[in-house]
Parts: structure tokens; sequence; C-alpha cells
């Protein structure tokens, strides 16, 4: 971390800032609106209760929504210059970094689970089970914790007593106090990435090779499961490069602070906050059931031709 009076002089103006933050504020309103919204029309309805492929989307959004909050914290502490200590941090962290991973392995259980219904759908049933979801859940989260396990017990082992009273910018940064934990965070990033990378390969190359032999409905479904698992690899993609942020931004902070300033911007509405708000539009507006549900939801369960919304 650097010291916070090399800020002086090199940021944005203040009109600049306040724009920003206001862009930044709306779309991360909306998108929690939409969640919430989305998240109640789920609990509403059984049938999305008990469907694998809905509670696996719920527990996307929820991720999304619990994340988006966390950074967004860092993201107004960070351009007003507001400090905390290490030990509020840590809260702050370790929020934003299991639901970091809770969402790149959602989304691949998501397409493990459109792998099963279009190249086993004799299985799907046995499968993809409410209790195999719930079960699902609970093995991503314990996934999804053994980086900030591993990254936060080394911290805790290497670090002063004063080193938890210390006022710094809240930052993932500050957690590394030995130049070999970055490297284990990159190795363990990179790791996660690789493995998420083939699972989304492999279901996309099977799913397209059924696709080719499919016919009359079949067809239609599988074509549509094809793009659902092309919309989650993108999505992926982008989720990933975030990981790689922190490394492009240490590079250009080298060679300019006002253009790390900007890419930090960029790269925060990017590939932090667009992936996010994609789950909500790749299942709640494209699965007709889902997006009816939610219309009803919208309209207060009023009949659908007294309905403004549609």
């Amino acid at each position: 971390m650097g010291d916070n009076n090399s800020w002086a002089g090199v940021v944005p103006t203040q009109r600049q800032i306040h724009f920003r933050v206001i862009i930044v504020e709306v779309f991360i309103a909306l998108f929690l609106c939409i969640n919430f919204l989305q998240i109640t029309t789920f609990v509403k309805k059984e049938v999305f209760r008990t469907t694998m492929r809905y509670i696996l989307f719920a527990n996307t959004l929820l991720s999304d929504s619990l994340f988006l909050i966390a950074t967004n914290i860092v993201f107004i502490f960070s351009f007003f210059r507001v400090t905390m200590e290490i030990s509020q941090c840590i809260i702050v962290y370790v929020v934003s970094s299991l639901y970091t991973f809770v969402t790149n392995i959602t989304l691949t259980a998501m397409t493990l689970e459109r792998f099963v219904a279009i190249c086993m759908p004799l299985r799907h049933g046995e499968l993809c089970t409410t209790r195999n979801s719930l079960h699902c859940i609970l093995i991503i989260h314990s996934i999804s914790s053994i980086p900030l396990t591993v990254f936060l017990s080394i911290f805790f082992a290497s670090a002063t007593h004063t080193v938890y009273t210390q006022h710094l910018m809240c930052a993932a940064e500050v957690f590394i106090l030995h130049s070999w934990q970055g490297h284990l965070r990159s190795a363990i990033n990179q790791f996660y990435s690789l493995i998420m990378c083939v699972i989304i390969v492999f279901c996309y190359v099977k799913i397209m090779k059924v696709a080719k032999v499919a016919s009359g409905e079949n067809q239609t479904s599988t074509q549509k499961g094809l793009q659902t698992v092309a919309l989650h690899a993108f999505q992926l993609m982008l989720c990933l490069i975030s990981l790689w942020c922190p490394f492009i931004e240490a590079a250009v902070l080298q060679i300019d602070f006002l253009l790390y300033i900007n890419v930090r911007y960029f790269n925060y509405i990017v590939f932090v906050l667009a992936p996010r708000c994609l789950s909500p539009l790749i299942y709640g507006l494209r699965d007709d059931k889902f997006f009816l549900a939610v219309k009803s939801n919208v309209c207060f369960g009023l009949q659908t031709k007294n309905c403004f919304c549609v």
C-alpha cells in the first residue's frame, strides 16, 4: 500500500470522482433490486425451490448480492480515501474473497447441471435432486473457502499484533506481508481457473455433439442449453480476468498513478461488477418459466391482461 499522501495532486477532480461514484452506485442499486426481486420470486414458488438449476441460480444471486455490497464498501472507501483498521478490513475481505469463488464455482456447477440434463437425460432426475442441490451448495462453499483459509492463516501466522491496529486503505494487498504470499495467491487462483475452464470446455463440446444429432423439440432445447453454457463461459471468463486485475494494476502503478486510478476503475466496472450482473439476465430473462413468475411477482399476482408489465 502506498502512502495516502501520494494521492494528493494526481487524483481526478472532485466532479469526476462524484460522477464515477454515482455511476457505480446506480449500477449496483439497480442490480441489487433485480436480485432481490428474483430471490423473492424463487422463494415464493415451490417448483423453483425443488429444482436444482433454480436452486443454484438463487445461490448465485445471493452470492453476487453479498459480493456487490462488500466490494462497494471498498470502492467508496478507496475513492474517498477513507482508511480502516486491518481487523475491520478482514471482515470485508472475507465476504468479497469467499463469494468471488462461490460465484465462479456455482457457474461451473450450473454448467454441469445443463450437461447432465442434455447429455444424460435419463439420470438427470436421479442426480439433480433437491437434496443433492443442497449438498452441492455446501461443497461449493467448502471449496471456495479453501483459498481464503490458506491465505488468512498465513497472514495471521506472519502478522504482528501492531498490524491489526494500523489504519490503511482496505484491499487484498494489505494482507500480503511477503512477496511469496502474492505468488501463492496467484498460483491458487490459476489452479482454480484452469479446473473451471476445463469443465466449461468439456461440457460445451459434449453438448455441441448432442446438438448436432438432436432433432425437433430436442434440437431447440439442446440449442438453448448450448447458448446458456456459452453465456456461462463468457460470464466466467470475465470473472476469471478479474483475478488478474491486481497484477495488471500493480504494473500500471509503476508507470503512472493517474493511469492506475483510471485502469482500476475500468477493471472494477467491466471485470468485477458486470459479470455479477449477468446472472439475473441469463436466467431471469431467458428462462420463460422464471420470467413469467417474475412478471407475476412485479404485478402483485394480478391477471396478466390487467398487468402494466405485459
